[in-house]
């Protein structure tokens, strides 16, 4: 195994970051959320409809509803895939690290200016 470099490590930090973003809270990755959860809607103080994403019951749908429900979970495994992809397959899929951890970096960049805009 080589050696890793901090530019290294941050990149691949950056892209799983991402990538954990991704699949638990972005709306274009939604549809590998759905098979794991029920949707339960209920009415709110102020009479508004509020609907809220449960893991299934049982079985492996369950198993992999609480995962993609736990963004520290996830994480894990997406560090898993991020740093076993690197070393694996460094061609392939160090461009689209690279990438992940762009898109990771104008995120974080976009919540600090929405921040002080606010304040």
């Amino acid at each position: 195994m080589e050696n890793v470099s901090f530019f290294q490590l941050m990149i691949l930090s950056l892209a799983s970051f991402r990538l954990t973003r991704l699949l638990v809270f972005d709306k274009i990755t939604e549809f590998i959320r759905h098979p794991f959860f029920d949707e339960v809607e209920e009415e709110n103080a102020a009479g508004e409809r509020e609907i809220y994403y449960i893991p299934k019951l049982s079985g492996p749908k369950r198993f992999f509803g609480e995962l993609l429900s736990c963004y520290w979970c996830t994480g894990i495994w997406t560090a898993v895939i991020v740093v076993g992809s690197y070393f694996l397959f460094p061609g392939y899929s160090w461009p689209i690290f690279v990438i992940l951890a762009v898109a990771a970096m104008a995120s974080i960049l976009e919540t600090i200016l929405q921040y002080f805009m606010e304040n």
